[in-house]
């Protein structure tokens, strides 16, 4: 069965804050840490211009403890998630009605019941909608969430399921940490929520998903991981990290055997992961080039990431026919793909 993803819609926090104004308000409060100067080259090659928080920075780099940090960080991921579900529901003229399940991916702030359950509400979903919550999958939230959407769909054909995926990853800015992967994460992350139609029937014009995979790097716990403190959650990871996305390639390339995509939505971590992935696939920067654009001017959006390069894809789309791949990253260290094709809208049904 051939799986049609909608345009997604990505709703970005309402706060700006260029990297210039993080590297200031480090300076600032810093003047004489012996490697400020480190910090500030680190930080510069991230290949991030602008991120927008759900907050101030102001309020961002403030000490408030865990309590206040969670709350304020889930409110604002679900107000954005309801956001930008409404607006893919009214992109696809469809009503809350015609949802018969959701999918969601939400990891920044601990909080019972979910996002799920917050989204049944909020948009007037039928109670007896089917939900599935991912909770702690981060940067590879989006594309798993496409994946369940794709399972969903195979054993229950004719459905239409909602994918919403809501971050705050400014909760994990903590002013009192000063090593260099707390200071590239300092500038690397943004907040949003994005959201999309699945269907097996092609809504409007978009990618048609064919075949997914999912790889778990073995003995990789190591290379990123999330930690809660009295202070707020923290995003973790060792040197180990930089090398991991180039481990777990092999598994994805044995997976697409000699088959090769025209175009690539690459889940923008970092610029070398952007690289990586498109010389990896024999692409060129013109067929990767929405993941850079994304990763410049939003940062890394967690799961919301290759939602918002698929979103980006539809300005300037591949022609009708072209094999693409949906590639993601996340903690564990895990690779999640989507391979298919680009489909213009047909009058079959």
């Amino acid at each position: 069965m051939t799986v049609h993803v909608a345009k997604p819609v990505t709703v970005m926090a309402g706060h700006k804050v260029t990297t210039a104004e993080i590297c200031a308000e480090i300076r600032d409060r810093m003047p004489d840490h012996p490697r400020l100067g480190a910090f500030l080259r680190s930080m510069a090659g991230s290949g991030v211009a602008t991120r927008y928080f759900s907050r101030p920075l102001a309020e961002v780099v403030a000490d408030t403890g865990m309590a206040r940090r969670n709350r304020t960080a889930f409110a604002d991921a679900c107000g954005m998630a309801v956001d930008a579900a409404r607006r893919a529901l009214a992109g696809t003229g469809l009503a809350a009605d015609d949802i018969d399940a959701i999918v969601t991916s939400h990891t920044t702030s601990w909080t019972l019941p979910n996002l799920d359950t917050h989204l049944v509400a909020a948009l007037g979903l039928r109670p007896d909608v089917s939900r599935i919550a991912l909770t702690s999958l981060a940067c590879a939230g989006g594309a798993q969430a496409l994946v369940r959407a794709t399972d969903l769909l195979r054993g229950r054909p004719g459905g239409k399921v909602l994918v919403v995926v809501a971050e705050v990853l400014s909760t994990t800015f903590h002013a009192h940490e000063d090593n260099i992967e707390s200071m590239i994460y300092k500038v690397l992350f943004g907040d949003s929520a994005g959201a999309c139609v699945v269907s097996d029937l092609p809504l409007e014009p978009g990618f048609a998903i064919e075949s997914t995979f999912e790889y778990v790097l073995p003995d990789s716990l190591d290379r990123y991981w999330g930690e809660v403190d009295a202070a707020g959650a923290h995003f973790r990871s060792t040197r180990k990290a930089l090398g991991a996305p180039g481990e777990a390639l092999p598994g994805v390339l044995g997976w697409l055997g000699s088959w090769r995509p025209e175009f690539a939505v690459v889940h923008p971590g970092g610029p070398r992961i952007i690289s990586e992935v498109t010389a990896a696939l024999g692409l060129g920067a013109e067929e990767t080039r929405h993941s850079f654009a994304s990763l410049e001017e939003n940062g890394n959006l967690g799961g919301n990431a290759v939602l918002d390069v698929l979103g980006r894809s539809h300005a300037t789309p591949p022609p009708d026919g072209a094999e693409g791949l949906i590639i993601a990253f996340g903690p564990g260290f895990t690779a999640t793909c989507a391979r298919g094709v680009w489909r213009a809208p047909t009058t079959e049904g």
